[in-house]
Formats: structure tokens, C-alpha cells, sequence
């Protein structure tokens, strides 16, 4: 990381580095990482934890989940079936189109995914709570900046 170059070999403009800039980049690997560390621990695939993880915010159709995942639909319905298979999930009928299955995370689901997650949130949680209000507006606008740099690759 230590020189950022364009195809042409030239150094990108304003490319200068820095602690703040190698912490990011540490931050974003290593997070790329822990999806599929919380996911052995709890004895499912990285996908199913993907899976968890949007059910916890609402219940959705396979085909939905699919397009949240990224995936077909059949491997969605693979990964409802060894979700509800573990317990961490139930197919119930649509409450508003009883012809369509709606995924609903159950509370083992919830629990597994907390369980795994909550060390995390806790020494997070704590970390933000040493922070004042100046250098939480600070790291705030730096994060929500790097992340629209990353946002326009997308």
C-alpha cells in the first residue's frame, strides 16, 4: 500500500500514504474476513449467515432472498432448506399471498447469529462510547467519505 499507481504506471493524483489510510485498508480485510470466521464458528456456510442476517431485519420470499444474496433461486431454496434444516429458520405461508412462502428467522437463528456477533458489537459499542463528540463527527465523516470512494466502483 505503500504506492498507488494507475494503469500507466503513473501515481494517482492526491495518493499519499498514511497511518489513516493503511488502518482503512486493514479494516477492510479484515472484514472481508469475518463473514466466513462467524460463519465456521456457527457451523453454517457464509451464505447461510448472508441469509441470517437479512431475515433478521424482515421476513422474505426465497426469490427475494435470492436477489439479496446475489444467487439463483434454487440455491436460495437450498439455503432455506438447510437454514430451516439447523432450525434457524420456517417457511410460513405469505400473510399477504397465501400462494407464496415467506422465510421468517426463528429465535435459534437469531440467537446463533447474536451469539456469534455480540463480542463484536460490545467492544465496538465501548469503542465508541471512548469517543467525543468532535472526533466522532471526524471519524464519521471520514468513513462515510471512504465509503462513497468505494460505493463509486460499484
Amino acid at each position: 500500500m505503500s504506492e498507488i499507481t494507475s494503469g500507466a504506471g503513473s501515481v494517482v493524483p492526491g495518493w499519499r500514504p498514511s497511518a489513516t489510510l493503511a488502518a482503512l485498508q486493514e479494516l477492510v480485510d479484515v472484514a472481508q474476513t469475518v463473514p466466513a470466521a462467524v460463519a465456521r464458528q456457527a457451523g453454517i456456510s457464509t451464505t447461510e449467515l448472508h441469509s441470517l442476517r437479512h431475515l433478521m431485519n424482515r421476513p422474505m420470499g426465497p426469490v427475494e432472498l435470492a436477489r439479496h444474496l446475489g444467487v439463483t433461486s434454487a440455491a436460495a431454496s437450498g439455503v432455506v432448506d438447510r437454514l430451516v434444516s439447523h432450525g434457524h429458520a420456517e417457511r410460513r405461508p405469505h400473510p399477504q399471498d397465501g400462494r407464496r412462502t415467506a422465510v421468517v428467522i426463528t429465535d435459534s437463528g437469531r440467537a446463533e447469529v447474536l451469539a456469534q456477533l455480540q463480542p463484536m458489537f460490545a467492544s465496538l459499542a465501548a469503542l465508541d462510547a471512548g469517543l467525543d463528540e468532535t472526533e466522532r463527527a471526524t471519524i464519521e465523516a471520514y468513513l462515510r467519505g471512504a465509503t462513497q470512494a468505494m460505493r463509486r466502483l460499484l
